[in-house]
Parts: structure tokens; sequence; C-alpha cells
């Protein structure tokens, strides 16, 4: 959502969910679009603000024209650079705050009395591919092309194209194209990333406990990774915790990333792949 029209037409859609049953009411942004300034992300804010959505979520534009065809129409000259991105991230989590948002983390804000602001009050926070949410223990069933749904332990991702996807369901098949069972040092790795991008913190004791490894032997490779982050203000680091600075919330993801094993080693494959 980058251009709102009126602060009236807005606000009348999100009371007329509230008058339906919704009990929290989000707005998404983008930001990195083409022809974007500062300037008219303050105006697109002032009017979000004033329609007063119990959520605001703020995704970064990702443009990936190898990916999706459409975005090969799009003139890359007239895409925000670098540092007007950043300029605009400063200033929504600025703004936002200043009209009484709580900043979750990553790309969510959220009042202070909606559930999700109440539930990282509470550590009961939980993120799946949608963002933040407050139904950490439940399945999710996706539909369509691409979607990814997670049931226990287990993750599918559906066909890419609409011609695939509506064959299988014609056939009465599930349209999956590929899926993945966790394993233990999955569900551990995941614990941990989950646990650092919703609370921010946390404490290696705990994990020590609750999967019966040594946190400072398994996870030594991290650890030393950890220490430039450190280094940078980004969190501290101490033999029994690891807490993310408010600096650091913003680059959560570079974090977390640190304990993504198979990113790790896609990394160490390509760097093998350019050395040979």
């Amino acid at each position: 959502m980058n251009r709102i029209q009126s602060e009236t037409e807005t606000r009348s859609v999100i009371d007329a969910a509230r008058a339906n049953g919704f009990r929290s009411v989000n707005v998404d942004l983008i930001y990195g679009l083409p022809r974007q300034t500062v300037e008219g992300f303050r105006a697109t804010l002032g009017k979000v603000i004033a329609a007063a959505p119990d959520r605001v979520a703020l995704y970064s534009y990702a443009h990936v024209p190898h990916l999706f065809k459409p975005q090969r129409r799009i003139d890359e000259a007239t895409l925000p650079k670098g540092e007007e991105k950043l300029a605009i991230l400063d200033l929504s989590i600025e703004t936002l705050g200043r009209a009484g948002y709580v900043y979750i983390g990553m790309d969510h804000f959220a009042k202070p009395q909606d559930e999700l602001a109440i539930a990282q009050r509470e550590h009961k926070l939980h993120r799946n591919f949608q963002g933040y949410s407050t139904h950490g223990d439940c399945d999710l069933l996706a539909f369509g092309i691409s979607a990814i749904s997670k049931v226990g332990d287990c993750y599918a991702q559906n066909v890419r194209t609409l011609d695939e996807y509506y064959a299988r369901v014609d056939a009465r098949s599930l349209p999956v194209l590929r899926g993945v069972s966790l394993d233990a040092d999955d569900l551990l790795r995941r614990d941990v990333i989950q646990t650092l991008m919703c609370d921010f913190a946390l404490d290696c004791k705990s994990i020590e406990v609750k999967y019966e490894i040594r946190f400072g032997e398994y996870f030594s490779a991290e650890l030393a990774s950890l220490r430039s982050l450190a280094a940078d203000g980004l969190l501290e680091l101490s033999r029994d915790a690891i807490r993310v600075t408010s600096r650091g919330r913003l680059l959560v993801r570079n974090v977390a990333m640190v304990f993504d094993r198979y990113l790790r080693e896609q990394r160490e494959r390509a760097k093998y792949s350019r050395v040979i």
C-alpha cells in the first residue's frame, strides 16, 4: 500500500472491518517502490496514522525481475537508492513510534493494546512466513501457487504455476512441489532463530536443558561469527545469553542467519565452486 487517496476512505474501511468483528486491522506498506521519496512516504505515513490501524507491516520492495516477469517493465533508474530506502525506514520507525506504535521488530509495528504487542511482552510471539503472529502452535495450511504450509514438523510448498496448480486440484491431488521434514538439529535451530527474532534475547541455559546439549560446544562456530556483530554493537554476548541491542533489531535477520546451517553450507559450496 503506497498511495492512499484519503484518510476518510481508509478509516471507513477499517471501521467497517471492526464493525464486522475484526479485532485487529493491519495496513501493509512497501518502501523502495519506483519514484518513491522520503517526503512522499512521510505523507503516506500521516494518512495511515490518521486512519489508526491496529498494526502496520512495513516491507522493503525486492526487485528481482529474473524471477517475476511484471518487474521487467520497471525502469530500475526510478527505484530509490539504498540511502533513500534507509532514510524512509528510519523515518517510518521514528514516525510510527511517536504515534504510539510499538516496534515489534524487523517489519512490524502494533499499538500497545494489540494482541501482537501483548504477545511480545509475554514472550508468546511467533514468526512464520507472513511475519509475526500470536499463533505459534497452530498448523498453517496454505492455498495457491508457491504457498508454503506447515503441519507439525513438516513444511510443503505448492507448485509455482496456475496450470500445474489447477491440474493437480482437478485431479484431486495435493498441488505440492516439494517438502521437508525437520530433524532434531532443524528443530533446535528453528527454536533458537525464533527466539532471537521474537524476544531479541536468548537464554542459552534454557536451550541446553531443553535439547540436552552444551550450547557453547554445539554452536561454537556460530558464536565465533557472532563476535563480529557484537563488535558492531548489534548484540551483546555473555556466557549464558545473547541479547540483540536496540540498534541490532533492524538487522536481527543477520543475527538469526548465523544459526542457519543450510545457508552456511550453501555459501561454503559457492565459495568452493569459485575457488576451483
